[in-house]
């Protein structure tokens, strides 16, 4: 798997981008994800994720997490083989994961892994407009997340999920 993760923001104490790629390649290997999928994330300042938000959702303000799907590719379903291609690019904001983490109780980083994990479903075809569909992604995303946690010997306190 080609997983890029680049730190273009100013948020301080830096990230473990090395922690995020291991968080994605775990992801996509349970996603059943083709193991030659690419895919960026880029953590930047809440500047950028506003722009792109007002550009790409029109809506205007800082977000979290923003997902730009490139070749729609799904989850593999078993005894079929994953379809290769480019999975897309995650944009994720530090500055406003630390207010949600706050909020939620829990750290930044857990936030931050949280938010990839919810981009990744969301390049992955999965929504949550639907009161169905919410409670799919949302306990999908959680259980992903709390079960890498809990493999790298991270935090395994409740993450609740914090994305709107």
């Amino acid at each position: 798997m080609s997983i890029e993760v680049n730190d273009e923001s100013t948020f301080t104490p830096a990230l473990d981008l090395t922690e995020i790629s291991a968080l994605a390649t775990y992801v996509l290997d349970q996603m059943r994800v083709h193991p030659g999928a690419d895919l960026n994330v880029l953590l930047t300042d809440e500047a950028v994720i506003s722009r792109l938000h007002v550009e790409w959702m029109g809506i205007e303000g800082a977000t979290d997490v923003l997902s730009f799907p490139m070749d729609e590719l799904r989850p593999a379903p078993l005894g079929v083989e994953p379809q290769e291609g480019i999975l897309g690019d995650i944009v994720v904001c530090p500055q406003v994961a630390a207010t949600q983490a706050f909020k939620a109780g829990h750290s930044t980083v857990d936030e931050v892994l949280l938010l990839v994990t919810h981009g990744i479903l969301h390049l992955l075809g999965y929504d949550h407009v639907e009161e169905a569909e919410r409670a799919e992604m949302f306990d999908l995303q959680r259980t992903l997340l709390l079960t890498f946690l809990a493999t790298r010997g991270g935090s395994t306190n409740d993450i609740t999920p914090t994305v709107e």
